[in-house]
């Protein structure tokens, strides 16, 4: 039982093929024989970090992913969140960073393209794509290229598919040099009883391939690729990368929707990471049933693949169906209506295995679950890092305090962690099918829900730096953010999902980094009554033993029931006046003021009081929703002096100018610079104050009246003493052209 001229299987076949000697006996005493070589490939992948969860799994389950929104949670391709009116959300976010590291451009593009089968596998029509990027030292020539390729892909692929790319975020650090991040995210909709699952149930009924010809691109992709770290050959993992056509996968879209509309389908998958192998044996495994397959009718578009090459390709935008019995023709016709390749290639059967023929002959036959779910989690032993012993110690007393703020505000305004994305968002087709109501700029996207009153708003984020400082802390703050963003916007949170990425799991710093996020996002999770439905675990984020910083990317999804809620960052009149909800506090540490003008990543990240988050939250929704303000801003990175400037020139016409004055005995770069949590800037009409004042009353938050939008600069005076005068033309032209000026450079 194997394909002809299959090779020895050997010790190091079995090393090359990334599984350990104990692995491979474990493999042996579950079939109770030794696998061919096309089995142990399929092993191989299936058992990978990527596929299998092996070293997450544990940590993952203590996640709260239950919640009265849930249609759907963790286990699918993507999360269900009910919306009301008999409309679900479907929504996910997934890596591919490694492939993007090896080859910028297709990496990005078929992540994006990836993340969208995910959601359209569901039943849901996507309508919205983010990303969070991750690049190394600016000064590096290479980032130039990787940011480059990688805007390209993502932008080629959303624009040509038709899904609009309405935000994100962008960061840099050294830590990224050898090993960059893309995260791709996708939300679509879908009604409550549409909703399809990933399941190949009902002996008898048709298993039938779609999409694009097998290729062998992307062979070994999550085993040897996404399972294991960089070094001096990353560079010949190339081959490994999957090629896509944004085109096909249109088509694929359109297609696989209509033929969703017949009840005569059972369940679909992509073939995604794994490809043919994954969606096949994990299909049979939810329904506990078995398929049987005959590779020769596949669709090829190379000579001489072998069946280890067919069942491991990851080639882009292919599906796997199962239809009822008598159906097949009905279903290949609709998918040659879309000019896509469909074959019926098997059926499903009652005995819980796969049995895999190729030109006449059976090549593979294997249990369903021992491939599944065989491989043992592991508990993998986690240490804190001794460095963080001194990494955490600030005296506030030996950093410098500029005499004068205006050179420190630019110099964040500049830094290109802060630095308008507008370089990368212009190239991105953001109001295809017209349902954006805040584009990208503002703290969160917002979506029209088509044929009701209600909108959708999606934010992204993670501030890797809190997290290398404190994981269990700085996921907790990504959390918060993310929900504040929401917030800001006029929405209520009600699903998350996350895409965790960090080193080598094998080494127990790395492990307990990973523990202390899970149990960040979790316990955020659980007190603001958030539920994860869904995620994906990027490990071996590393070159050479130099891993990135720990980085739990948390995206979450917001309903505003009155799209008419929906609220911006920017500042709206001259005349209205600007206030602080939230407190200041004492803080630099982990800050962008200190990495940008002291060049240091050090002391504790910011506090956080989960108690005075919530109130916040709430007391900005109530807000907005009475219509008492007209805008509002979370304070986040370069602190409250960045948040006011941001808020003057994110303006998407004019910038606006504003006075302020502070009163406080905090010193001036902690007041302006810190990156305290919980806070707010509101622009409001004149009127309304006493409003705001008695309603934080209420909630136990305090509001600080700050100044007035109005003029030509932006004036902050501290304690009577004017602190920053700029002209907010120069720091509009500042923020907006770093970034693209970056880009542009030669040298």
């Amino acid at each position: 039982m194997s394909a002809p001229n299959e090779p020895e299987i050997t010790p190091q076949v079995v090393a090359d093929h990334g599984l350990t000697a104990g692995e491979y006996e474990r493999i042996q005493e579950l079939l109770g024989r030794a696998p061919n070589f096309t089995e142990l490939g399929i092993f191989s992948v299936m058992w990978s970090e990527h596929c299998s969860y092996k070293s997450s799994r544990p940590h993952l389950k203590t996640l709260p992913i239950e919640g009265p929104r849930v249609i759907e949670g963790p286990g699918e391709n993507a999360g269900v969140v009910d919306i009301g009116d008999g409309l679900a959300a479907v929504f996910k976010i997934e890596s591919h960073n490694h492939p993007s590291f090896v080859e910028p451009h297709q990496g990005a593009a078929t992540g994006v393209g990836g993340i969208m089968r995910d959601v359209f596998t569901m039943g849901a029509r996507p309508i919205a794509l983010l990303n969070s990027l991750r690049f190394g030292e600016p000064a590096d020539a290479r980032t130039r290229f990787l940011l480059n390729g990688v805007v390209e892909g993502i932008a080629s692929y959303g624009n040509c598919t038709g899904v609009p790319t309405v935000g994100g975020e962008v960061y840099f650090d050294p830590c990224y040099n050898g090993n960059i991040l893309v995260n791709a995210f996708c939300l679509g909709l879908v009604k409550t009883d549409k909703v399809f699952r990933a399941r190949a149930g009902g002996v008898g009924n048709a298993v039938i391939y779609v999409g694009s010809k097998t290729g062998r691109d992307g062979i070994h992709g999550a085993s040897l690729l996404a399972s294991a770290e960089f070094d001096e050959r990353t560079e010949e993992k190339r081959p490994t990368v999957q090629v896509g056509d944004p085109f096909t996968e249109k088509l694929l879209i359109e297609a696989c929707l209509e033929l969703m509309k017949k009840d005569w389908v059972i369940g679909v998958q992509d073939m995604g990471a794994a490809g043919l192998t994954s969606s096949s044996f994990e299909m049979a495994g939810r329904e506990g049933t078995g398929i049987e397959m005959d590779l020769s009718k596949v669709p090829l578009r190379e000579t001489g693949m072998t069946p280890y090459e067919i069942l491991l390709s990851e080639s882009q935008e292919r599906m796997l169906f199962v239809v009822e019995k008598g159906h097949e023709e009905d279903a290949i016709e609709i998918f040659r209506k879309w000019d896509l390749d469909a074959a019926f290639i098997g059926h499903v059967t009652a005995s819980p295995s796969v049995r895999i023929l190729f030109e006449g002959r059976e090549v593979v036959n294997l249990p369903v679950l021992p491939v599944v779910d065989g491989c043992l989690g592991l508990e993998r032993p986690a240490r804190r890092p001794v460095w963080l012993d001194h990494v955490k110690e600030l005296d506030l007393a030996a950093v410098d305090e500029p005499a004068q703020g205006g050179a420190a505000l630019k110099a964040l305004l500049g830094s290109l962690n802060i630095a308008s994305r507008e370089w990368v968002y212009e190239q991105y087709d953001h109001m295809v099918r017209l349902n954006t109501l805040i584009m990208p700029g503002s703290d969160a996207a917002v979506l029209r829900v088509p044929d009701t009153n209600k909108a959708l708003a999606i934010a992204v984020d993670c501030n890797s730096r809190y997290c290398q400082l404190d994981p269990y802390l700085g996921a907790q703050i990504a959390v918060s953010e993310c929900a504040r963003n929401i917030a800001c916007s006029g929405g209520e949170p009600i699903g998350l999902t996350n895409c965790l990425n960090f080193g080598n799991p094998e080494r127990p710093e790395i492990m307990w980094q990973f523990e202390q996020a899970v149990r960040g996002i979790g316990d955020a999770c659980r007190f603001f009554d958030i539920p994860v439905v869904s995620g994906n675990v990027s490990l071996y984020n590393e070159t050479k033993g130099e891993a990135i910083f720990p980085t739990p990317t948390v995206a979450l999804v917001g309903l505003l029931e009155d799209r008419d809620w929906q609220t911006s960052q920017w500042f709206k009149n001259s005349g209205d006046e600007i206030g602080l909800l939230g407190e200041t506090f004492p803080e630099l540490g982990g800050s962008e003021y200190l990495s940008v003008l002291h060049k240091e990543t050090r002391g504790s990240p910011p506090a956080l009081d989960l108690n005075r988050e919530k109130r916040l939250q709430a007391l900005v929704r109530e807000l907005i929703h009475g219509r008492h303000i007209l805008s509002a801003h979370d304070c986040s990175e370069g602190g409250l002096a960045v948040a006011l400037a941001e808020s003057c020139i994110s303006h998407p016409e004019t910038p606006l100018g504003a006075e302020i004055g502070l009163f406080s005995p905090l010193r001036k770069d902690a007041l302006l610079f810190g990156e305290s949590q919980s806070r707010v800037v509101i622009s409001y009409p004149r009127e309304a104050r006493d409003t705001i004042a008695a309603r934080a009353g209420e909630r136990k938050t305090p509001f600080t009246p700050l100044g007035s939008v109005g003029g030509e600069a932006l004036a902050i005076a501290v304690n009577g003493e004017e602190y920053i005068r700029e002209d907010v033309r120069t720091l509009n032209d500042l923020w907006r052209g770093s970034l693209g000026d970056y880009v542009r450079q030669t040298s």
